[in-house]
């Protein structure tokens, strides 16, 4: 074969490298293939107490784990000759279109992770038409979300005090805010143990000690931000001088029981979800008293260690509750971090998923861009493994596309 000089033309198009679009680009972010790598990204940005916050569980984190492994025994049964040159991850829930089976799920502290909190995720949500929780121990108030973003779907995450009243007063807030849910957790009779925060002494706000200092020196954009805006404070709570240990008792209340769910079906008249249900029967009870929705979940495996695995339980319930769940949609949470993880549980009877760390990851990881960059994983690659199993839309899916490998 004839020799020749290489020329330009035909080397430019090997090149895979190029200037950066905008000096202040975030190139790690950019190169962030999927929640685990933006996971890494957060750890090497946030300091080490925070990050612990968001990625560990209670106790042995044995009931996180758990919920991690049954997603990697997975098996896809793939459909062939279909034609899934276009699909469709649209859902409804609740009566109204989602541009994913995805719900965002309440995350305490938002502001800790990233300083502009709960209203850049909201923004997020509002973007993509997705659904926004607010969690009753969030950094920003429900009026704050109510007003800067105002068209974004939003529920109201609640915890019933032992004082009544008070709760009322946070429905009302909630109701006079345009949340259109009320989800209850009812997992929380008490606190969980977090043996994580235990050892680094997590606080909030946090404490500068000698410790956190060195911390500080390594994580200064983090410490600069937090330094340098709004005090990190719980939002539900600005009017309320006592330490956290006394929050929580007024807040965990041990007594609530099923009463105090139909007590609460009086009182809002929007959509009531019920969170943290390991039980067929529980499902069952719920469903009897007429909630919109629960959702299966052990608390991201934050409360009770050794609890039930989420996904396992799914089947029963979805059998139990009927085709169309009794009137009653079923969701689920816990270790959610792939597009085909939102498939498997959506295949296993799931209306949608709720969302926590997976987002969280990408708040510590790169702020508001780092929120987009999940939704755009879990787009791809929900769209990408719906093509491969062979189905047009999320109603096709079954059952029968999956195996959970023993």
């Amino acid at each position: 074969m004839k020799r020749q000089l290489p020329r330009w033309k035909n080397i430019k198009p090997l090149l895979g490298w190029g200037l950066p679009k905008t000096f202040f680009q975030d190139r790690k972010l950019n190169s962030a293939v999927n929640i685990a790598e933006l996971r890494l990204l957060a750890k090497r940005r946030v300091p080490k107490a925070v990050f612990d916050y968001v990625d560990g569980g209670a106790n042995d984190e044995l009931a996180y784990a758990r919920s991690q492994e049954i997603y990697s025994r997975v098996e896809f049964k793939a459909r062939v000759l279909r034609d899934v040159s276009a699909v469709d991850l649209k859902t409804k829930i609740l009566g109204k279109e989602s541009a994913l089976p995805i719900i965002f799920a309440p995350t305490g502290y938002t502001r800790m992770m990233h300083y502009q909190g709960e209203v850049m995720v909201a923004k997020v949500c509002d973007d993509n038409n997705l659904i926004y929780n607010l969690s009753t121990m969030g950094t920003t108030s429900a009026k704050e979300i109510g007003e800067q973003v105002p068209t974004v779907r939003r529920w109201f995450q609640l915890y019933l005090w032992r004082d009544r009243e008070q709760s009322l007063k946070f429905i009302e807030e909630a109701r006079a805010a345009g949340f259109e849910g009320l989800m209850l957790t009812v997992d929380t009779a008490v606190g969980g143990i977090k043996w994580r925060d235990m050892r680094n002494g997590l606080t909030v706000p946090p404490k500068i000690k000698l410790k956190t200092f060195f911390d500080m020196a390594l994580k200064p954009k983090w410490w600069f931000n937090l330094l340098t805006t709004a005090p990190l404070e719980f939002a539900t709570f600005r009017n309320f001088n006592k330490p956290l240990s006394e929050i929580a008792a007024k807040v965990f209340d041990p007594a609530v029981t099923f009463e105090d769910v139909k007590w609460l079906r009086s009182v809002w008249q929007g959509k009531l979800i019920i969170k943290g249900i390991q039980t067929v029967s529980d499902a069952q009870e719920l469903a009897k008293i007429g909630v919109d929705a629960i959702v299966l979940s052990n608390h991201g495996g934050r409360q009770l260690d050794r609890s039930v695995v989420p996904l396992e339980l799914l089947p029963d319930v979805r059998t139990a509750l009927g085709p169309n769940g009794s009137g009653v949609e079923i969701y689920i949470d816990g270790a959610v971090m792939s597009g085909a993880d939102c498939l498997a549980a959506v295949a296993l009877g799931a209306d949608a998923v709720l969302i926590g760390r997976a987002y969280l990851y990408g708040a510590m990881a790169a702020g508001k861009n780092g929120v987009e960059k999940v939704v755009e994983i879990l787009r791809f690659e929900m769209e990408t493994a719906l093509k491969l199993m062979g189905a047009k839309n999320l109603s096709e899916l079954s059952p029968e596309f999956i195996n959970i490998r023993s």
